[in-house]
């Protein structure tokens, strides 16, 4: 097991990642931590692609805008939320196992 001594960033690090950060919290505890805002900021991405998928599905669906180009563009859209869906898992699992890793190190 690795103590502080050889790993001197170890407990630098499991204090930052448990710091509140200094935005807007929207917990009613009144701070998050970086973490937390990250995954915060991940979820509003992921809410402003999800409005904008509604938005052309209903472009289609009730305006009756059935024409290739929007179908187009609302599968890109699509797609889009897929690739940030994936980013955001991606992220959120590699800095929460990073993060892990430090708090064993600690």
């Amino acid at each position: 097991m690795t103590d502080s001594v050889n790993n001197p960033y170890a407990s630098q690090l499991s204090m930052l990642a448990a710091t509140p950060s200094t935005g807007q919290t929207n917990s009613s505890n009144g701070g998050n931590s970086w973490f937390e805002a990250m995954a915060n900021a991940w979820g509003q991405a992921l809410d402003q692609q999800a409005n904008v998928i509604q938005q052309d599905s209903s472009n289609i669906s009730t305006a009756g805008n059935d024409q290739p180009s929007a179908i187009t563009t609302l599968t890109a859209e699509s797609l889009k939320m897929s690739f940030l869906a994936n980013s955001s898992q991606s992220s959120i699992s590699a800095v929460g196992q990073g993060l892990e890793t430090m708090a064993r190190k600690s």
